[in-house]
């Protein structure tokens, strides 16, 4: 069967059956539109599985007990393109007002990138914490997320020029080893800021194992996909695992005003506990 035909083959109840899943599993509520985008990234599993059509993709997730291939279309739809220093803004507010008192007091820093992707954000704060603090600084950064492939790519810690396009040529030199120097070049992130973050599977509408406290929480471009109850839920829970003073930053194309929550507004996509 052709590509077109399988990609045109997802009717509304089979979208809205996709749909009540990924809400019940991950809190992610498919918004209308979204049809094509499920199409396109589901139909590379039916190629895969061989399978003839949506029904039959539908019936082959009702009958796995295992709920391996539910993970994988949960995989496939939760999965967001990033880059290093994306929203530049919040680093900066990082380096420039938390990281200071931090280092003045010499608490030890916790930080946690939620909805950690391929492992951009994360990195990105690991190279942060050693332009900013001395060797041997008592300094962790949690990352998590919902793919186990995106989770995958992070541990590696392999790029391609296009995600780099914003890093500093001179953190590049300094933070990177290029693996392929030819003229699609990828990197590597060395292992001194890999060594700082710590990779984990975590579904945010779970519960979760860490205690806290964090100085800063990284949920960005994360919430637009849920709705506001759940939105509201999740902003609470975070505040509770946030330090006295620490900090929640969220997406520049979201806002808090709209749910209730005992954060202070700071500047745009910035909340204090």
């Amino acid at each position: 069967m052709s590509t077109d035909l399988l990609s045109s083959e997802l009717n509304p109840k089979q979208f809205r059956w996709i749909s009540e899943q990924l809400y019940q599993i991950c809190g992610i509520k498919l918004q209308p539109g979204k049809e094509i985008l499920v199409r396109s990234r589901l139909s590379k599993r039916l190629r895969l599985l061989s399978l003839d059509g949506f029904e039959d993709y539908l019936s082959f997730l009702r009958e796995d007990k295992s709920g391996k291939e539910l993970a994988m279309m949960v995989d496939m739809l939760t999965t967001n393109k990033t880059s290093f220093f994306r929203e530049s803004q919040h680093f900066d507010y990082l380096r420039q007002h938390l990281l200071p008192k931090l280092r003045a007091s010499h608490q030890p820093i916790r930080l946690w990138s939620a909805g950690c992707s391929s492992g951009e954000e994360p990195y990105t704060l690991g190279i942060i914490l050693r332009e900013e603090l001395s060797d041997g600084y008592d300094a962790r950064i949690l990352a998590t997320d919902i793919s186990s492939e995106m989770l995958s790519k992070a541990r590696n810690a392999i790029y391609g020029e296009e995600t780099l396009a914003d890093l500093p040529p001179s953190l590049l030199r300094k933070y990177f080893s290029i693996l392929s120097p030819n003229s699609s070049k990828t990197y590597r992130v060395n292992s001194d800021v890999r060594a700082l973050v710590h990779l984990a599977r975590l579904n945010l509408m779970e519960p979760w194992p860490m205690k806290g406290p964090f100085n800063a929480i990284f949920c960005r471009n994360v919430m637009i996909y849920f709705d506001k109850p759940t939105q509201e839920r999740l902003v609470n829970r975070y505040a509770q695992l946030l330090a006295p003073g620490g900090l929640l930053f969220v997406g520049h194309s979201e806002s808090l005003t709209s749910i209730s929550h005992s954060l202070r507004y700071i500047q745009p996509a910035v909340y204090m506990k």
